[in-house]
């Protein structure tokens, strides 16, 4: 090729603009060789890895700007909190004396200040006990988004019946596909006072409503929840299930921790599928417009080889959800967890009967009250005790 190719300045531009996941780019190359010269391709190719060697070497010596304004400068003694807002640190420096200033208070007293128990529901009968229970704030995630109207009417009826003020948000979809924004429309129509979101299009479409972000939005860290805060409004954040209880206090004490709900009671989703097993296997048809709807009579359970059987519902855009058979419970954390601040709990139902939801509400106020303790509601209520995907590996193992 360096025979019958000369380095002409198009050749030049070809050969050295491939810089592939280098931090560089050729931004403008001039040719000074003066006839036809040609060299191998090999021989470009070697001098353009030098060239990048020598410009790597430049930077980290802090000769070669990172940008126009800012060098390359590596800080050992930098941290998290050089990359947030001053308005974040200094809400977590007061939280943190506050709660320094709490620790010394009786446990009961702790665990009855301002804590509030959140409920997410997955049906109108489930809704109707849980506003029985006195909460104050209520999460609804239905299959079919047309019934969330009768769920914001039902919480407005008890509302005027009682003379209470209990809040509803509302769930979309876990996936919205662009063909699938009737559905965002649908649950926008319930008039429900906020919602909650779950990826970016639900950010975009509920933009100046009141917005609470959901687990799926995977918030593990200060900046990140700095950043759904300040950039989006959100009221709250569901702390990431991916935290174990000593990852989850680090949060809290690292970021203003009344950002955060925590789920402390849930059946562990385990998957999301693109794939419809009700269609699949109780249908003839194909897809949502012939498959008869089997998800809103039949109920589908897949039993794993240690016989346990877990929980599958299907959502809006036909899409399913494995759950784990077994509810998990963070109770026996709660009083750290309120030790470090927090004051939003949440309890995830699945298909709980309204007398379980009862039950299990029940339980979790009086663990509030400090009149029982963590261990005691799980082993009452039959609960596996783990926080989040997993215990971490400083935590005892029970179950």
């Amino acid at each position: 090729m360096a025979h019958h190719q000369p380095l002409t300045t198009e050749r030049l531009i070809q050969q050295f603009s491939r810089l592939g996941s280098t931090p560089f780019e050729l931004s403008a190359l001039t040719n000074q060789l003066q006839g036809e010269v040609m060299l191998p391709v090999s021989a470009l190719n070697q001098l353009r890895r030098t060239l990048i060697e020598q410009l790597m070497a430049m930077r980290t010596a802090q000769a070669i700007p990172l940008s126009r304004d800012v060098p390359w400068i590596l800080n050992p003694h930098a941290s998290h909190r050089d990359l947030l807002p001053p308005t974040t640190t200094q809400a977590t420096t007061t939280q943190a004396t506050t709660t320094q200033a709490t620790t010394t208070e009786a446990t009961t007293t702790q665990a009855t200040t301002n804590t509030q128990l959140i409920a997410l529901v997955r049906t109108l009968p489930q809704l109707e006990a849980a506003l029985s229970a006195g909460l104050e704030t209520l999460y609804c995630e239905f299959e079919n988004p047309l019934r969330y109207r009768q769920a914001v009417q039902q919480v407005q009826a008890f509302n005027l019946a009682k003379g209470t003020h209990s809040q509803l948000f509302i769930a979309p979809p876990r996936i919205t596909k662009p063909s699938e924004y009737y559905i965002l429309k649908q649950v926008r129509q319930a008039g429900a006072d906020g919602y909650l979101v779950r990826n970016y299009d639900h950010l975009a479409f509920f933009a100046g409503d009141r917005c609470i972000g959901d687990f799926s939005l995977n918030v593990a860290n200060p900046i990140t929840a700095d950043y759904f805060k300040r950039e989006f409004g959100l009221e709250r954040l569901n702390a990431s299930y991916d935290l174990n209880v000593q990852q989850l206090e680090d949060l809290l004490t690292t970021a203003p921790p009344t950002w955060f709900d925590i789920t402390i009671h849930q059946h562990m989703p385990m998957f999301h599928m693109e794939h419809c097993v009700f269609c699949a296997f109780l249908s003839e048809g194909t897809d949502f417009t012939n498959c008869g709807r089997p998800c809103d009579t039949h109920e589908v359970k897949l039993r794993d080889r240690t016989g346990t059987e877990h929980i599958l519902q299907a959502d809006a855009g036909c899409r399913n959800t494995l759950f784990n058979g077994r509810a998990q419970t963070g109770a026996e954390f709660v009083t750290r967890l309120i030790d470090k601040g927090a004051r939003y709990f949440r309890i995830a139902f699945l298909n709980e009967s309204p007398t379980q939801v009862t039950q299990t509400l029940h339980a979790y106020q009086m663990l509030l009250q400090g009149k029982i303790s963590g261990d005691q509601l799980w082993r009452s209520l039959n609960l596996s005790s783990q926080l989040g995907v997993t215990r971490g590996t400083l935590e005892t193992g029970h179950r």
